[in-house]
């Protein structure tokens, strides 16, 4: 499945986010590849940042993601850096952006 995200850097944090992008932890995304995703996008548009992932079952990836020590020390370091968050939660399986049309 493909899952479209929307979250927001905050505007005097964008260096910082991108650099911590480039160096994220491989243990993260070796567990991210775990628990089902096979690919994960992210792009930004001022501090509009777009996310799109394809994985199995993105319910399930946020529920084996979401206790995870490096994802928690993750998200933390993220929070610092982000006014709209990636939602771990159960109700963040609902969050994501609604097809609104697709190349046939």
């Amino acid at each position: 499945m493909r899952v479209a995200l929307h979250t927001k850097v905050r505007s005097d944090r964008i260096a910082a986010y991108e650099a911590a992008h480039r160096d994220v932890p491989r243990e993260l995304t070796a567990a991210i590849r775990a628990a089902g995703a096979t690919s994960w996008t992210i792009w930004r548009s001022g501090t509009d940042l777009f996310h799109l992932l394809e994985c199995e079952d993105y319910a399930r990836l946020l529920a084996e993601l979401e206790q995870l020590p490096v994802n928690v020390a993750w998200q933390a370091r993220m929070a610092e850096l982000l006014d709209v968050v990636h939602d771990y939660s159960r109700d963040g399986a609902e969050a994501g952006l609604p097809v609104v049309w697709e190349l046939p």
